[in-house]
């Protein structure tokens, strides 16, 4: 998409060597990853107006897709809104000016994480 000259937000990718790696050594995260994740999360903040994840006044929500090394357009999961909480949803409202937006996102939210919906 950022070749056709298409908006697309600032994001990181982990890939499927990660999940190999867990598997691999007794479901555990290869060396770093936290680390790199936090580093990752902070960064895409940045270029988002300085949002912080969990931020009560200036959130960052992120969205999370599974993916596969085949595409599999319907089968995977994806999850939107993940940063929202009773606290980052007023923060929400306060940025977007637009309380319905706010409240339903995160309605919407709560309701994709208890069914693990998928999009």
């Amino acid at each position: 998409m950022a070749s056709l000259k298409l908006p697309v937000p600032p994001g990181f990718t982990i890939t499927t060597r990660v999940c190999n790696y867990f598997y691999d050594h007794d479901h555990k995260y290869p060396k770093g990853l936290t680390e790199g994740v936090a580093k990752s999360v902070a960064r895409v903040g940045k270029a988002l107006s300085r949002r912080k994840f969990g931020d009560t006044t200036n959130p960052l929500l992120v969205s999370v897709r599974s993916g596969a090394r085949v595409s599999m357009p319907g089968m995977m999961d994806t999850v939107l809104n993940l940063g929202l909480t009773d606290e980052t949803v007023e923060g929400l409202e306060q940025i977007s000016g637009n309380p319905r937006f706010a409240w339903d996102s995160y309605r919407r939210f709560c309701r994709c994480s208890a069914t693990s919906c998928s999009s």
